[in-house]
């Protein structure tokens, strides 16, 4: 079902949620971050460092980065493939999901509170 939103709505529902985020004192992720983490919940697995950087557009080293800070709160996790050590695969975690799950109901509430 298509949403109907002006661009002024679609700014302000951006800035509503990402208020509401850095207010909770929870996770404060970049846009890079945000990509990454979506990227691997809401596309099938498997996901690696090389995948993620090459679907991205950004280097292997800003992908690892990114995934250090998300390893430290547990948002997503790393292993290295045993099929072929040269790759490392990203995968989820129940912190992630969570995480995720929270982020959703507060874009669903901001959006409803958007004027019409």
């Amino acid at each position: 079902m298509p949403i109907d939103m002006r661009p002024a709505q679609a700014l302000r529902l951006w800035h509503d949620v990402s208020l509401a985020t850095v207010r909770e004192n929870g996770a404060d992720l970049s846009p890079r971050q945000i990509t990454v983490l979506l990227t691997v919940y809401l596309e099938p697995p498997p996901h690696t460092v090389r995948g993620l950087a090459e679907k991205l557009g950004v280097t292997k080293p800003a992908i690892t980065r990114a995934l250090d800070t998300m390893g430290e709160l547990k948002l997503l996790g790393r292993k290295r493939d045993e099929a072929d050590r040269r790759n490392v695969v990203v995968h989820r975690t129940v912190e992630g999901a969570l995480f995720l799950e929270r982020l959703a109901d507060t874009i669903v509430d901001k959006a409803r509170e958007l004027p019409r």
